[in-house]
């Protein structure tokens, strides 16, 4: 057996409620607490991430096809649909789904309020499962062969403002020259909660009607939405790619740190300040392939283009929950660092005793090393049990609500992802044995007469 870990497990066990067994249980109790918040905020910061990715994604998927133009006006160019893209989407491993859409600005009046809205025109190809966790009420369009459908789908938003429910009928008045308008049949409520982008002004119904009003032809639409499927993508690959051409970058002096006038820190902070984004440079590395099949009058651009704010916001949440653990680390760093420094000063006799038998300091600093592991793990067990059972009880239960107007949500969300509890376990760990060699050090300066004396 190993000596040093036969000693440590001796001196392991404190005496009923001595000071060196109250000092135990705060270590433990400290590694349990870090570990738990790092956890709890781990799985709710990627399960609010993923919800909200998920609502933006179910309506306007990941990358989006419309005709180049020069305007920002809501309406989009038309333009032929019909295009291998759209034919035969397989001939791109990762395209999933495409889907036809456009948009056309209009008013809907009733008697109390006039409210504006987009309209947005879908196809017999929208992809209908991947909505119907936003679809509140009532059904989908029920699209016409002959025609163009008078269904409609409106937000809770809009259909609280018109005091609108499933079955009612609403007039929408189009913006063009001359002015139509038409009377729809409101057949479903839906609701994302991303109130600003979608909910507070798109309405949704049958391209058709865009097209009939537009005088576009059944092949023609405003736009395509292309949905991929990123797991199909080697995550190791994209960093490889995207990590060598953000170097190249660098040397080209394309990106640089303009508060640093030395030009290698400046480079050395530029490299410390690459972050990889696995959903970016997927659906960046997906529009460059599409890209490259499609006509030049063609414009692609990725839903994080698109919606360049919502992206940033959960960016900075992610680096929030970061500088969280990083805190979190510190505070454990440094109760463990106070509690061996306590545990060698209460065994300084045994230390001195140990060192009078020819034990060499690093034999000693090992059984202090043990012993502080023995701790860690302890704490680490106890961690993931209140973290991870706080999480359970918030996924099943959904015992903490949300202002869905504010966070997008209606409760906390938890993503269980097994990866990111083992990574938290494997840090807390490392980092904290890794400190715990500082307070040993302090054994290399016990004399030991001095500490055979010590009382």
């Amino acid at each position: 057996m190993n000596l040093s870990y036969f000693v440590s497990k001796r001196i392991r066990q404190p005496q009923g409620d001595s000071f060196s067994s109250i000092i135990h249980k705060i270590a433990i109790a400290s590694i349990a607490i870090g570990l738990a918040a790092a956890i709890v905020s781990f799985l709710i910061m990627q399960g609010f991430q993923s919800g909200v990715k998920n609502r933006i994604y179910s309506f306007s998927n990941h990358l989006l096809v419309t005709k180049y133009t020069m305007s920002n006006a809501v309406e989009e160019q038309p333009f032929d649909f019909q295009i291998p893209l759209y034919k035969d989407p397989s001939q791109f491993g990762f395209v999933t789904h495409v889907q036809e859409f456009s948009h056309k600005a209009g008013l809907i009046k009733t008697d109390d309020e006039v409210l504006g809205i987009v309209f947005k025109g879908v196809g017999k190809s929208f992809n209908i499962s991947q909505f119907k966790e936003s679809l509140l009420e009532g059904e989908f369009i029920h699209f016409n062969d002959s025609s163009y459908s008078n269904d409609v789908l409106l937000s809770r938003v809009i259909a609280d403002k018109i005091n609108a429910k499933t079955g009612d009928n609403i007039v929408v008045h189009f913006f063009q020259n001359p002015p139509r308008f038409r009377r729809l049949r409101v057949s479903g409520i839906y609701e994302t909660n991303l109130s600003d982008y979608f909910d507070s002004k798109v309405i949704i119904g049958d391209i058709g009607l865009v097209q009939r009003l537009n005088d576009w032809t059944p092949n023609q639409a405003g736009g395509l939405e292309v949905q991929i499927d990123l797991n199909s993508f080697n995550a190791f690959q994209l960093w490889r790619v995207d990590f060598s051409d953000y170097l190249s970058r660098i040397k080209e002096g394309i990106i640089d740190n303009p508060e640093e006038s030395n030009k290698f820190f400046g480079t050395i902070g530029a490299i410390l300040d690459y972050k990889f984004d696995f959903d970016k440079v997927a659906m960046e590395e997906s529009a460059y392939q599409i890209g490259e099949s499609i006509d030049y009058d063609l414009h692609l651009e990725t839903v994080r283009e698109k919606f360049y704010n919502v992206f940033e916001w959960l960016d900075l949440i992610k680096r929030q929950v970061k500088i969280l653990l990083i805190v979190i680390l510190v505070v454990v760093c440094v109760n463990m660092i106070s509690v061996i420094l306590i545990l060698v000063m209460e065994r300084t006799p045994m230390v001195g005793i140990l060192k009078a038998m020819g034990a060499q300091d690093r034999f000693i600093r090992s059984v202090f090393l043990y012993n502080g592991m023995s701790l860690i793990v302890k704490g680490l067990l106890w961690g993931n049990a209140v973290g991870l059972g706080l999480c359970l009880l918030q996924d099943k239960f959904k015992l903490i609500s949300l202002n869905p107007h504010d966070y997008y949500m209606e409760y906390v969300p938890i993503q269980w992802n097994w990866g990111t509890i083992i990574i938290l376990n494997l840090i807390v760990f490392f980092t904290v044995l890794l400190v715990l060699l500082l307070p040993t050090r302090f054994i290399t300066r016990i004399n030991p007469i001095q500490a055979i004396k010590f009382d």
